[in-house]
């Protein structure tokens, strides 16, 4: 198995484990390729929920630019609620999988 397929695996486990959602894996898969090689970075491989500025990136990086969302409330609501899903105490949220339910939240798995 390669790295790429070992990652999709590690994303897959942190959805049925602390997510308790069953992973869509061929959305998956492309939300990590989507990502790009910054999944093979240990810091930004990872989102730092505990940053603003972290938390300012993904809204506006991800959000506005890749899913073509409006500035708006709602986005910081959507990522809060992500956040929590996943765990706020988790140290260990995956950009893959943050972004992966941001996708499923907003209902843009057209966009991949």
């Amino acid at each position: 198995m390669n790295k790429f397929e070992n990652l999709i695996l590690k994303y897959a486990d942190d959805l049925r484990q602390k997510c308790r959602i069953t992973p869509d894996m061929g959305l998956l898969k492309k939300v990590a390729k989507g990502c790009g090689p910054s999944i093979y970075n240990h810091d930004t491989s990872l989102v730092s929920s505990s940053s603003r500025k972290e938390l300012e990136t993904v809204k506006n990086n991800f959000l506005i630019r890749k899913l073509g969302l409006s500035e708006s409330d709602e986005l910081n609501k959507a990522i809060n609620k992500v956040i929590e899903l996943y765990g706020r105490s988790n140290r260990h949220k995956y950009r893959v999988v943050v972004y992966y339910l941001l996708v499923k939240h907003f209902g843009k798995e057209s966009i991949y």
